[in-house]
């Protein structure tokens, strides 16, 4: 059987009839002749739904592997099958925030070093913050990977140079970028920002040296060079830093350069800002810049919630000016004046928590660290007087070890159990610091303790998203690549939010929802692999319409 053409001429033209016909013989003839058994009616009328049906109903009498061979034709080659469903849904959320029409709308003055297609470098930075999301590697990988590895929506092949140039220019709109980012999404997500934490970290880079010191103002930022070469004079204090250099590291490898990372999240642990500082930049003036920074971006009432290394009296009373306050957390011990000022201070509240899990912890380090003295101070009592003092003096330059340790008036070493005692009795108690009379104490304690929002995204960023090791040499590209990291960050955590998984779980589902391309006579079109109930589920937590079967339809093959 086949279908049959047969052609009749009418006043307007030509018209096409189809029918479903097959050869017969015929004896008198001598020759075989069609025999019409259904008639399509016109071409330009048929009904294609009606025919799809048919030839599914006709498939089913045959075998699976005969009916696709059959169905798809001997001229349709099936090329590659791709990961899809990460990217899409990214896709989808940064279309939502309108992260698309914040880039494309950056900068539109022509001028040196603008990208000339910013519709193609906006797809470029989405699949740069899609790879880290999904698959975080330098940005030669990247490229690769994208080309290769994943299907994107609108960025069928990149290069590294590509991304490359997109990074620039992303360090050039950093700022501006997150202004536009945050009110997009502060009036979509109607996020409350009436607390605002802060936190800083460090990240440390394999290098044998650390980079050349520069002029910065105090903000951390390079100044100009003059034509000569010479750093120009701007207002404020001017120091001379590398970017990455020696400081105190949050990773405990004080003996590699680093940078320092601030960043500013809500109390649904959505990241707001990040900031970037030379490696040795002390935490106790950073909070003062941050609110600076966020003045402009027209927020209500913000309550500041940072940890100890915030808490100089400088900065709290700088977090007082304006409409703001803070909360701010102190550990407590036995020495700590904090605890009288709690008591005779009246401008400010003050609370002391207490969590059974931190006095578990205090208590065990305790515990190892008067093992250790025990050990040291074993037999000392044997020593000769000078070589006592020599060991009262290594001991002394341990903190930890020389908070618990007494000296009798005859000169022997011995524990300090009093101490001890004292401190068991401040294992895992805090003191909170307030300066809004309104809030209540729990309401207090409940916002310091939303501070593991902030150590969540820090956990994450090293973890899912790889920030470190960094591929990247020149200053500028480290600080565009921080901005993709906080980017992935927002995206994975708008989708743990809205649906309450991990970004774990989700992204293992997406991730088997593929692409497979396929050419043939007519050109190249894509279709995706049937959904499953945990990918419908996603898509409707997170509000995103189901994508449809044909992805893309192409007239060439390539």
């Amino acid at each position: 059987m086949y279908v049959k053409t047969a052609v009749r001429k009418t006043k307007s033209g030509q018209v096409r009839y189809l029918h479903l016909a097959h050869n017969e013989w015929d004896p008198v003839a001598g020759r075989s002749v069609p025999k019409i058994l259904y008639g399509f009616g016109r071409e330009d009328q048929l009904d294609r739904d009606a025919v799809k049906r048919l030839v599914a109903s006709l498939a089913r009498l045959l075998d699976p592997a005969d009916a696709l061979a059959v169905t798809a034709g001997s001229q349709l080659q099936f090329l590659e099958s791709r990961p899809w469903g990460g990217t899409f849904t990214l896709d989808a959320l940064w279309r939502r925030l309108g992260i698309d029409t914040v880039l494309r709308g950056l900068d539109t003055t022509p001028r040196r070093g603008r990208p000339r297609d910013t519709d193609v470098t906006e797809r470029v930075l989405f699949g740069l913050v899609a790879n880290r999301a999904l698959a975080p590697s330098s940005k030669l990988a990247a490229a690769d990977w994208i080309n290769h590895d994943v299907h994107i929506d609108g960025l069928p092949e990149t290069s590294d140079d590509a991304c490359y140039r997109a990074m620039d220019w992303l360090h050039d709109v950093r700022e501006r970028l997150e202004i536009g980012v945050f009110g997009q999404v502060a009036n979509l997500l109607n996020l409350e920002v009436d607390l605002l934490f802060f936190d800083t970290t460090s990240t440390y880079f394999e290098l044998a040296d650390p980079d050349t010191p520069v002029g910065r103002d105090e903000r951390g930022r390079r100044l100009p060079t003059d034509g000569d070469g010479d750093e120009g004079e701007e207002d404020g204090e001017a120091t001379n830093a590398g970017f990455r250099t020696y400081g105190k590291s949050k990773d405990s490898r004080d003996d590699l350069p680093q940078i320092v990372i601030g960043m500013a999240v809500t109390r649904d642990g959505i990241p707001v800002r990040v900031w970037c500082w030379p490696g040795n930049t002390a935490d106790s003036t950073l909070i003062r810049q941050v609110k600076d920074d966020m003045r402009d971006w027209t927020l209500s009432k913000i309550v500041w919630v940072a940890d100890r290394g915030f808490s100089s009296e400088r900065n709290r009373r700088y977090l007082r000016q304006g409409d703001h306050s803070y909360i701010i957390g102190e550990k407590l011990r036995s020495d700590s004046p904090e605890i009288k000022a709690a008591l005779s201070r009246q401008t400010e509240r003050f609370v002391i928590c207490h969590n059974p899990d931190a006095a578990t912890r205090d208590g065990h380090i305790r515990d190892q660290l008067v093992a250790q003295l025990d050990e040291l101070i074993a037999g000392s009592d044997t020593l000769p007087v000078m070589k006592r003092g020599e060991l009262r003096g290594r001991i002394s330059t341990k903190p930890g070890l020389n908070r618990y340790l007494r000296v009798t008036p005859g000169g022997l070493l011995r524990i300090d159990k009093a101490t001890c005692k004292t401190e068991a009795n401040l294992d895992g108690k805090y003191l909170l610091r307030c300066s809004d009379p309104h809030l209540t104490a729990a309401d207090i304690a409940l916002g310091y303790k939303q501070l593991l929002e902030v150590e969540r995204g820090w956990r994450d960023m090293k973890q899912i998203l790889d920030l470190r090791p960094v591929y990247h040499r020149l200053e500028e590209r480290i600080r565009a690549h921080v901005v993709l990291c906080w980017l992935a960050l927002l995206l994975i955590r708008i989708a743990e939010t809205t649906t309450g998984d991990t970004w774990h779980n989700i992204r293992r589902h997406l991730d088997r929802l593929h692409a497979g391309t396929f050419t043939g006579p007519n050109g190249l079109f894509r279709q995706r692999t049937e959904l499953s109930k945990p990918q419908r589920d996603l898509l409707a937590k997170l509000d995103i319409p189901a994508p449809k079967q044909i992805i893309e339809l192409a007239p060439t093959s390539r």
